[in-house]
């Protein structure tokens, strides 16, 4: 886990580092005081101490860029919809044979609810999943780096760049020899909606799946 968010850190601080506007500015103070937390209980752990300090710091540093970027009015979280709420969000999608859904909500120490079902057609699988984060700032905190930053970034294997969907900030990643790809939508700075799949052709499938979905409904759930 460690490893894989100080290399969110890496790319959070060398995408803001141009042209920086004042939320900006914000989002890069947060995203260093994240690198010397995780750095920090890196140290603990190797040398068998008390990483508790370390942990918190970087809870702390978190708070800090998801509040950058966004957040409820008061930057309070709220509490979650119900699951059958979010039900109400997942798409039909012609052609494709739907799961059941599976649900889960949690209310300590982060509060947040999810739902996600899985799709089908021949040997192509996609995974709709629509998280509300409750404005809870440790959740929004990873994707804020990337959807804040315009961050771009492409190989012989594939891409990951920030985009638009339906007006909402979003980030799509496309890893080209396993035929998988993914597309993250931002909601009204609460609500996470991640569309996978694989054995896909492109990513276009996962827009159009996007584009059946009522964001402007998922952003108004209370």
């Amino acid at each position: 886990m460690l490893r894989h968010l100080s290399a969110v850190i890496v790319i959070a601080l060398f995408a803001v580092g141009c042209g920086k506007s004042e939320a900006e500015k914000q989002a890069e103070q947060a995203a260093d005081d994240m690198k010397k937390a995780a750095e920090a209980v890196t140290q603990a752990q190797q040398a068998g101490g008390d990483t508790a300090k370390g942990m918190a710091d970087m809870a702390k540093a978190m708070q800090g860029m998801a509040a950058a970027v966004g957040g409820s009015a008061d930057g309070k979280p709220v509490e979650p919809v119900a699951t059958d709420t979010l039900k109400g969000t997942l798409p039909q999608i012609a052609g494709w044979e739907m799961g059941d859904p599976r649900t889960e909500r949690m209310t300590s120490p982060i509060a947040f609810s999810q739902v996600e079902a899985e799709y089908k057609k021949g040997d192509a699988e996609i995974e709709v999943k629509v998280v509300d984060t409750g404005y809870a700032q440790m959740l929004i905190a990873p994707w804020a780096m990337f959807l804040a930053s315009g961050y771009s970034r492409e190989t012989n294997e594939g891409y990951e760049k920030a985009t638009s969907v339906g007006g909402h900030p979003g980030f799509e990643r496309w890893e080209k020899d396993a035929k998988r790809g993914e597309l993250n939508v931002f909601v009204g700075k609460r609500f996470l909606v991640t569309i996978e799949g694989r054995d896909l052709a492109d990513t276009k499938v996962l827009h159009e799946i996007a584009s059946k979905m009522d964001f402007g409904k998922i952003a108004g759930l209370k």
